[in-house]
């Protein structure tokens, strides 16, 4: 795990009987030229029928109840694509994908080859810009599905994500980097993360980055509004950066003050990035840390993760509720998106 921007998932019980309506999950590999190589999709529906499963559970974490290969309910339904975070997974984001299939979205995944779990690799996962193309070429391939190109709703878009994924998001909706900001940010020691520490220590020269395709757009038209939790990479920005960044955004930040994460607090604390976006919907969730939307942690995950001294990711501010947290991320986006 080790690895600043590692989501993980939430799990809940599996009901006996299976609802009126589900979350379906189809799991696929599809092309992607611009890697060479496939990369792993997910598909999760409002549906019916199928082999009920768990997502994502492990020792730590409880995930969530899907059902594989549930026929896709009757209906046209706005399309959410979710980017998860640096070495996490379309599984450790479960929660947030259930939750808005719950109200009543599809939702398209993937594992974003170079800064998944077990395919990380910290040079080649700065490539961001590799990782808005994945779900451009995700949506491309949903859409012409016949399984699934009946039951969507083409003009109802949309892009979300958690820290590295919440970047994802906004370069969707039209955001440019400045490679140069991050550069910066690593290089003062006042606030670099240990994620600073990692590319650093690894040698990686954030200056020798192709600087044309970190700045470049990589805006997708068919996005009609981004919600980016504790996004990363806005170190640096300028109002021209964001100038193609015209949809609807909803910026959520997770704690405040001393639990506030600094290289995800987009506010005069930290980038000041939200400043750049004077419509932008801005919302902090508090008490509550930037693992706190990890997921639910088991009785004994806090203790797990000490005795192998990994990250914290199960301890929270005194007063945290991780289901009131991850709820309200869920409520605030379906509001966004304008979901029922």
């Amino acid at each position: 795990m080790k690895r600043f921007f590692f989501c993980l998932s939430l799990l809940l019980p599996i009901g006996a009987a299976q609802a009126a309506s589900d979350t379906g999950i189809t799991i696929r590999n599809i092309s992607a030229a611009h890697h060479g190589r496939s990369i792993e999709m997910a598909v999760l529906y409002p549906g019916q029928g199928g082999e009920a499963t768990s997502l994502g559970e492990n020792g730590v974490f409880y995930g969530v109840p899907v059902y594989d290969g549930a026929a896709p309910l009757p209906g046209k339904h706005p399309v959410v694509l979710l980017s998860h975070g640096w070495g996490g997974n379309f599984k450790r984001m479960g929660w947030l994908s259930k939750g808005l299939v719950d109200k009543g979205a599809i939702v398209i995944a993937v594992n974003h080859p170079n800064s998944t779990t077990g395919d990380l690799d910290n040079l080649d996962a700065l490539n961001h810009w590799t990782r808005a193309q994945d779900l451009s070429a995700a949506l491309d391939q949903v859409l012409g599905d016949p399984a699934f190109a009946g039951s969507i709703d083409a003009t109802r878009i949309y892009a979300t994500g958690f820290s590295y994924g919440g970047w994802t998001a906004l370069s969707l909706g039209g955001l440019k980097g400045q490679r140069d900001g991050l550069e910066r940010f690593c290089n003062d020691p006042a606030k670099a993360t240990s994620h600073c520490d990692d590319i650093l220590k690894a040698g990686i020269k954030i200056a020798d980055i192709d600087h044309t395709k970190w700045e470049a757009s990589y805006k997708d038209s068919r996005i009609s509004a981004v919600a980016a939790i504790d996004p990363a990479l806005t170190w640096g920005l300028t109002g021209a950066d964001a100038a193609e960044l015209d949809v609807p955004v909803l910026l959520l930040g997770l704690g405040d003050d001393e639990d506030r994460l600094h290289a995800t607090d987009t506010g005069p604390k930290g980038s000041n990035f939200q400043t750049l976006l004077a419509a932008a919907k801005v919302e902090q969730i508090a008490p509550a840390t930037h693992f706190t939307a990890l997921g639910l942690c088991k009785p004994n995950g806090e203790a797990i993760l000490k005795e192998e001294k990994d990250d914290p990711v199960c301890t929270d501010p005194v007063g945290t509720d991780r289901n009131a947290v991850q709820d309200k991320i869920i409520t605030s986006i379906a509001r966004l998106f304008e979901l029922e």
